[in-house]
């Protein structure tokens, strides 16, 4: 059980997130103790580093598995700054009572923006031409060289970023068709299609914008090139995973497509000092970039708010709206209260035990709010200010609880 007052938190910040998550930090009004670290640490460098830490900022590098968040009991919340959060251990964190935040929203603009200027450079043969004349070729040619206008797109995951680059398309004078596995709104023009073979079929460009899950893994492999039609173009700028790459090198050869722009990819360099290796370098129609659809300094700027005030909201609160492994809960502060913060399995009758404790002090509740998910309940509770502190370490005992927080 932890007690939150004027303690200074201690915040780790790696990967070299943006400072203005720093400053976010210090406007909360709250005393922080800010570290940060530009690299990735090992799994073994990262548990002696989380000593006391409360919480944890990474980006797409730094994996938190069971093992670091059992060797670090200190830690409330994990933000990611990013639009993933693959690099985490989901449900274990859900288990050790650690939220986990990240950036849905903040970077779909700088990756549809880079998806719409690869459609072009793609259909204009742009990157194979540059690549000619840094070998002193001058290939001045039209062939195979064609407008956007009037073709096809095809979005496959229509999220956050699916209907930005829909709508920076249809600006193009390009028809826009997309697949989702659920019934989505369609924004502008756009029409859903009744399956992903549909969308394959119909689209000049298929552009991928998923996440990564058991479903969408290898989504894109030789049955699909297959369906797609000859000369058409795919890009992927959303998980590495997603696209079969042999099967994306065959596609290539063959000409059943007549190109493709890669972000990301199944395995990807630790750092800058590693090589990068890919089945489908040297292809002179194929543009590669490394993992750089979110990397604007607009992007990385709004991340750092973003994630920075989710999680200043969940610590200094207990808010956690946007949380991707609790259930999601809030409750307007009051005045002169003591705030208790629990996170338990769900079991019957937790929350009228919590309250008979409670009552038993002969304190009042002065305003509550409970959600589950997944097996896992959120309270946020607040009681008249005269509350004892031994409240928490009663809630602790119970055989529900996961984690306690007191907010004085």
């Amino acid at each position: 059980m932890s007690s939150e007052s004027q303690e200074a938190t201690k915040i780790l910040l790696l990967e070299n997130i943006h400072a203005v998550a720093s400053d976010t930090f210090n406007a909360a009004g709250k005393p922080r103790d800010i570290a940060t670290f530009p690299g990735s640490p090992s799994e073994e460098q990262l548990v002696e580093m989380l000593r006391g830490v409360k919480i944890l900022g990474i980006r797409s590098k730094t994996n938190i598995t069971e093992g670091v968040l059992r060797a670090a009991p200190d830690l409330v919340a994990v933000g990611c700054f990013c639009i993933g959060t693959d690099q985490v251990d989901l449900e274990a964190a859900r288990r050790h009572g650690v939220a986990v935040f990240n950036a849905p929203f903040s970077n779909t603009r700088s990756v549809a923006e880079l998806a719409l200027a690869e459609i072009i450079m793609l259909a204009r043969k742009a990157a194979q031409r540059s690549m000619e004349l840094h070998r002193g070729k001058w290939e001045k040619s039209a062939k195979g060289c064609v407008e956007v206008r009037r073709k096809t797109l095809g979005v496959v995951g229509y999220g956050h970023i699916g209907p930005q680059i829909g709508l920076l398309a249809e600006a193009l004078g390009m028809k826009v068709v997309f697949h989702d596995i659920v019934k989505k709104l369609a924004l502008g023009n756009a029409r859903q299609t009744v399956d992903l073979d549909e969308l394959l079929k119909e689209a000049d460009f298929v552009t991928m914008h998923v996440p990564d899950t058991p479903l969408t893994r290898k989504m894109i492999g030789a049955e699909q090139f297959a369906l797609m039609k000859p000369g058409s173009f795919l890009l992927n700028l959303s998980r590495g995973a997603v696209v079969d790459i042999p099967a994306l090198r065959d596609a290539l050869e063959s000409g059943q497509i007549a190109g493709a722009a890669l972000d990301v990819y199944p395995q990807e360099p630790a750092s800058g000092k590693d090589p990068f290796e890919s089945e489908v370098r040297g292809f002179e129609n194929v543009i590669l970039t490394p993992h750089i659809g979110g990397s604007t300094e607009e992007a990385q700027y709004n991340i750092g708010i973003e994630v920075a005030e989710s999680l200043s909201y969940f610590f200094d609160e207990g808010t956690s709206i946007g949380c991707v492994n609790l259930p999601e809960a809030q409750l307007p502060v009051s005045g002169d209260s003591v705030r208790i913060i629990n996170i338990h399995k769900d079991m019957p009758g937790v929350l009228s035990r919590i309250n008979g404790l409670i009552a038993s002090l002969h304190v009042n509740i002065k305003a509550q709010t409970y959600h589950t998910r997944d097996g896992v309940g959120y309270l946020i509770m607040d009681a008249e200010k005269g509350l004892s502190r031994d409240i928490g370490a009663e809630i602790e005992a119970l055989d529900s609880n996961i984690r306690t927080r007191l907010l004085f």
